[in-house]
């Protein structure tokens, strides 16, 4: 050993192959208080099964710290029809460990949910609009949760511009705060950097493995704590500013947070946020 930094990526190897024996799914779910039918509720747009826990950090906080009602809405259910009902299971699992309500959309989710469907089949881009905009008139969320509009892949894409149009569809009058979130692709200007907390992320973790079908083939619940750990690198500047000191805590999630209001996207934060584990969700969504 030359230098003692081989060490430590040495134990990120070791840790990876450990982690990579460990059973997938099944752990018991936290005891968690019910919530009332009152509690303000968020709605996590997930375009995919898996989505509600990649990005679902804030949500997390929101569910444990405020008491918010965290319902994921299973947007699709995959692109392999012989894997959809599986699927689904698999986030009710994921959904039932985190704390999280699980909505689905019949039969087996929407379908064909990307930028092309909307430029080119209008009827069929006019029912999944349709579908969510009765969803959101019906449940009246404070937060909603999307992909933002540059997260690169189609049905992410497709998700953002679908939960878009149909909050547009609900009128003038309709208010909530927008939280954007990123997987596929960074955002360029995120404002909302939070901290989540290890034992969170742990949990996080466990969820994405209840989708056994998928990490089998693709370990990518393992690497999530390496995604959280650079999103902390990457917001310390962009959203703590250039040039500052990098917050101090191992991981967070970026986010883009505004207003929906007039039928359209409105800033509501003066300036970038980092929020730590003892820092106050509340002054922002309360």
């Amino acid at each position: 050993m030359n230098h003692p930094y081989e060490l430590f990526v040495n134990e990120f190897v070791n840790l990876m192959e450990t982690a990579g024996r460990m059973p997938l799914g099944g752990c018991p779910p936290a005891a968690v208080p019910p919530l009332p039918d009152a509690a303000p509720r968020v709605l996590l747009f997930a375009p995919h099964p898996d989505d509600e826990a990649l990005v679902g950090g804030l949500a997390l906080r929101l569910r444990r710290e405020l008491a918010f009602r965290v319902t994921a809405v299973a947007v699709t259910q995959g692109s392999r029809v012989d894997r959809r009902d599986e699927r689904l299971e698999e986030m009710r699992g994921a959904c039932g460990f985190l704390g999280f309500e699980l909505l689905t959309l019949p039969p087996q989710g929407l379908t064909h949910i990307h930028p092309r469907t909307r430029a080119e089949q209008p009827d069929a881009w006019a029912e999944a609009v349709r579908q969510i905009r009765e969803l959101i008139a019906y449940h009246r969320p404070s937060v909603v949760m999307m992909p933002h509009d540059d997260d690169a892949n189609t049905t992410h894409l497709g998700t953002h511009l679908l939960v878009r149009d149909a909050l547009r569809a609900q009128g003038p009058a309709f208010r909530c705060r927008i939280v954007e979130t990123e997987f596929w692709r960074p955002m360029a200007d995120p404002n909302l950097l939070a901290e989540t907390a290890p034992a969170d992320l742990a949990d996080l973790v466990a969820a994405v493995s209840f989708h056994r079908g998928e990490v089998l083939r693709n370990p990518y619940h393992l690497r999530l704590p390496a995604m959280l750990a650079d999103s902390v690198r990457r917001g310390s500047e962009l959203v703590g500013g250039q040039g500052g000191a990098g917050a101090d805590f191992p991981f967070g999630a970026l986010y883009r947070v505004r207003d929906w209001a007039d039928g359209d996207f409105r800033a509501c934060l003066r300036a970038g946020l980092v929020i730590t584990a003892r820092g106050d969700l509340a002054a922002v969504f309360a």
